[in-house]
């Protein structure tokens, strides 16, 4: 996976914010995405407060410095996340 981060660092240092851009935090997100719509609300509640992996420490830096690719990313996973939150109590 550390090689995907640098392909993807290189990919976000490219201007612009266009999707196209950023295929592999494409990849991440289409991931995001499958795993927040094929867990069950008891598989997300007992990863709630589990520490993250060092992939997605990773991960999570790379979004806080890079506000291009961070909005890539939120757009593109948000309403399946709001969503699968709501429905299992997560979020009032």
């Amino acid at each position: 996976m550390k090689k995907h981060l640098i392909v993807l660092a290189a990919a976000t240092g490219i201007a612009g914010a266009a999707h196209a851009q950023y295929p592999i935090l494409d990849a991440v997100a289409n991931r995001v995405i499958e795993k927040y719509q094929t867990a069950s609300c008891e598989e997300l509640w007992e990863k709630k407060g589990a520490p993250k992996s060092p992939e997605e420490q990773r991960a999570l830096e790379f979004l806080r410095q890079d506000p291009q690719a961070r909005t890539v990313f939120i757009d593109k996973v948000a309403g399946t996340i709001v969503n699968k939150m709501f429905s299992c109590g997560m979020i009032p």
